[in-house]
């Protein structure tokens, strides 16, 4: 149909957009595919593996800006959150972009690049959250959070690290915490051990003493969760 020729074409179009010069315009494109992805949820399926490639394709893109790439990963989640359980097919490749971005290092006293390393962790940890939830889907019988098992570990090391960081935006300790809390309610009681890191219980601590409403919200729920299966 006309409907999907356009859907097809014009995300194809604008996220190929991948040249320097245009970032504003890919950045916006990134924004056009999360937007397709909440507007018609299990029906992008059929266009997933294309923009997961030309996702993947801009991520490894030398030229590319880097401003665009904290949004590129969150996307990954839009779209698991869109297809369901049908992501884990894309789980291993998507696994190992998210862990390579999150070893990065910066020099804290370049304001720029630290706000950029904020928002860089952010986008992987958004990726995250949005695969968790993916995976579990709607139907007990299409579960596939068991594919997913094997990185949990990176998953919570990675929040860890976030926890231990001093200097985080406190937008970050928000989504941090919101990823925890999205795990222990997908995993339950299955990885209560894992779930017992002071790390992790240091993370809620922090978000509850926030200021700012949302996170100290947020924080609030993941810890209700922990505590509901006796890992807090």
């Amino acid at each position: 149909s006309i409907y999907h020729i356009f859907k097809k074409k014009s995300t194809e179009a604008v996220v190929s957009t991948q040249s320097t010069g245009e970032y504003s315009v890919c950045a916006a494109a990134v924004g056009i595919v999360s937007d397709l992805c909440r507007t018609f949820g299990a029906e992008i399926a059929n266009l997933s593996d294309k923009l997961m490639e030309l996702l993947i394709a801009a991520l490894s893109d030398g030229a590319m800006h880097q401003s665009v790439k904290p949004a590129i990963l969150s996307t990954f989640g839009d779209i698991a959150m869109a297809i369901g359980p049908l992501f884990a097919k894309y789980l291993q490749v998507v696994i190992h972009i998210l862990q390579q971005a999150s070893v990065a290092t910066v020099d804290k006293n370049d304001f720029d690049m630290w706000e950029y390393f904020n928002e860089l962790r952010e986008g992987i940890l958004e990726a995250y959250s949005g695969i968790v939830q993916g995976l579990q889907g709607e139907e007990p019988s299409a579960n596939q959070l068991e594919t997913l098992k094997p990185y949990l570990q990176i998953i919570l090391t990675l929040i860890i690290s976030v926890a231990e960081d001093r200097d985080k935006s406190d937008n970050l300790t928000s989504v941090a915490c919101g990823l925890l809390g999205d795990i222990v309610v997908c995993y339950g009681g299955s990885i209560k051990s894992a779930l017992q890191q002071d790390g992790l219980a240091s993370l809620l601590a922090q978000g509850r003493k926030s200021r700012i409403a949302k996170t100290k919200s947020v924080a609030q729920w993941a810890s209700k969760e922990m505590k509901k299966i006796g890992a807090l």
